[in-house]
């Protein structure tokens, strides 16, 4: 589990097409203080750390993780947002955020709003319904709330913070980023949907 603030941005060191994909990132984080096993959303996605070096952790991603997401979209060089998980008594400062991306959405368009900037993304179709005004979503794994939403798009706003400290201040229309929907609304609508 994890809360959705980002704590390190990364870069894509290496990727190297196997069975799978495997990706070394390049991180600010005391690889010491990580494990073989590690769970690290990485632009949203829990991947698992499967090798470890000073400044460096490697992930395998599978097919079908790289189909769902923007995986397909790593590069060497690229900066990605970085969170470690959630350990029993560690601040919840976003909302809970499982890594499991639901599907990409599309920013179409981007304008300044004060200090902010004001983001809207397009979500699939078969997404949109869980989305909701002043709810949360996780995009490429920040934890945002969402100010509107009209059909399938929906309105954040990105703080100079958030944009210093996460990928964000990189964004551009047309880009493609993670979505995972907030737990709870999967849960209502499911209940919804059952009786």
């Amino acid at each position: 589990m994890f809360t959705g603030i980002i704590t390190d941005m990364g870069r894509i060191a290496a990727l190297e097409k196997r069975g799978d994909l495997r990706a070394r990132i390049a991180t600010g984080y005391d690889t010491a203080t990580l494990e073989i096993g590690a769970s690290i959303a990485c632009d949203g996605v829990c991947l698992t750390a499967v090798a470890l070096g000073e400044g460096w952790f490697d992930v395998d991603i599978s097919a079908e993780t790289v189909l769902k997401t923007n995986l397909d979209l790593w590069a060497e060089g690229r900066t990605i947002n970085l969170e470690r998980a959630l350990k029993v008594g560690d601040e919840l400062g976003g909302h809970i955020v499982s890594g499991h991306v639901d599907g990409v959405a599309e920013i179409v368009g981007i304008r300044a709003e004060g200090d902010s900037t004001r983001l809207t993304l397009r979500a699939p179709e078969t997404l949109a319904k869980y989305i909701a005004p002043k709810g949360s979503v996780a995009l490429n794994g920040t934890s945002l709330t969402v100010n509107e939403v009209e059909g399938c798009d929906f309105g954040i706003n990105v703080i100079p913070h958030t944009q210093q400290v996460t990928t964000w201040g990189r964004a551009a229309e047309g880009d493609r980023v993670n979505l995972e929907i907030d737990t709870l609304a999967r849960y209502v609508a499911r209940l919804r949907d059952w009786g």
